[in-house]
């Protein structure tokens, strides 16, 4: 199947789903007793990725809820995008450090729960946030899209319902506290990065592009790989623009998104990042279905071009979380 998001705004309707405030005055009040007994217990790494059935769906994910984000992987045997996606998601559960639980279900086993989130394809995750269930994404959908949905899904745990996470006790398991299994390759990637910036100064966009995604495809963490793929991702967009007539377009027609995005795209080219952001915001807020899904994750990309530490991507993940949840 093609991989297609799903709008972060809806909720599941299960009848075990708790209140969200009776869902934080729980983590509140597991919080407290858990100092009272010297601090909350530590969990190895592999307790960050779980099976889940119907029978400890209660246990393992409702309740659980009151203290971390549950993201829920629906996968099955058969699922070819599954064998892709699952172990992502297992990698960036033991990488988040037990910011975000990951409650695998499969599907073939658990045909009342598929039923009850409405599951019509897999893979498909969801998460349930203090007691409230929201659809994330379906299929398999690149690693930096999954990173930046992880990053709202947490903000939003902690600054709505003071979600503050597991304690991971690293050395839990083995003496490199299973770390071997989960680090990324280091590179050298010098070679591949000066090509990439070679490219950009003869105008290569493409072949800058190419040797960005030649350092990620080892390293997808990397973040000089990351940075200039975004940058240069954004001179090809915006190369063959007609900026006046885009900003025409974008100016007679606010409902039209092609054009927010490309005038947004064209924002942020010029300077204007706070304009680029508030506009993908704006128009991620009164759109639904496909044309929410392109501004949202064409924002997610510009914030890839400033960087994640600006107090600028900063204001504007916290606004976009507003519109979203």
């Amino acid at each position: 199947m093609q991989p297609r998001n799903m709008s972060m705004s809806g909720v599941v309707d299960l009848a075990a789903v708790k209140a969200a405030g009776e869902a934080k005055a729980k983590a509140e009040q597991t919080r407290a007793a858990a100092a009272r007994q010297g601090g909350p217990a530590a969990v190895p790494p592999s307790a960050l990725v779980i099976d889940v059935d119907e029978a400890g769906f209660e246990r393992d994910v409702l309740q659980r809820s009151a203290e971390v984000p549950v993201v829920l992987d629906f996968w099955a045997e058969w699922c070819e995008p599954c064998k892709q996606l699952s172990p992502l998601l297992e990698r960036l559960a033991v990488e988040y450090n037990g910011r975000f639980l990951l409650a695998k279900i499969d599907v073939d086993a658990n045909q009342m729960l598929m039923q009850q989130f409405g599951i019509q394809g897999i893979p498909a995750v969801f998460a349930v946030v203090a007691g409230q269930a929201l659809p994330l994404f379906q299929g398999a959908v690149p690693e930096a899209q999954i990173r930046e949905t992880l990053d709202q899904l947490i903000q939003v745990g902690e600054e709505r319902f003071g979600l503050t996470g597991i304690v991971v006790d690293a050395d839990g398991e083995g003496p490199d506290g299973g770390a071997a299994a989960a680090a990324q390759p280091v590179g050298p990637y010098d070679v591949l990065l000066e090509a990439a910036m070679s490219a950009l100064d003869v105008g290569d966009l493409a072949g800058a592009v190419q040797a960005y995604k030649n350092v990620l495809a080892d390293d997808p963490a990397n973040p000089e790989a990351k940075l200039g793929l975004a940058q240069a991702e954004l001179l090809a967009r915006v190369q063959d623009l007609d900026p006046a007539a885009v900003r025409k377009a974008a100016a007679d027609g606010p409902a039209d998104v092609t054009a927010q995005i490309a005038a947004a795209d064209l924002d942020l080219v010029g300077g204007h990042v706070q304009d680029a952001f508030g506009r993908l915001v704006e128009t991620v807020r009164r759109t639904v279905g496909e044309d929410r899904d392109a501004a949202r994750l064409r924002l997610l990309e510009l914030f890839e071009v400033i960087g994640a530490d600006d107090p600028r991507v900063t204001a504007a993940r916290q606004a976009l979380a507003r519109v979203l949840f």
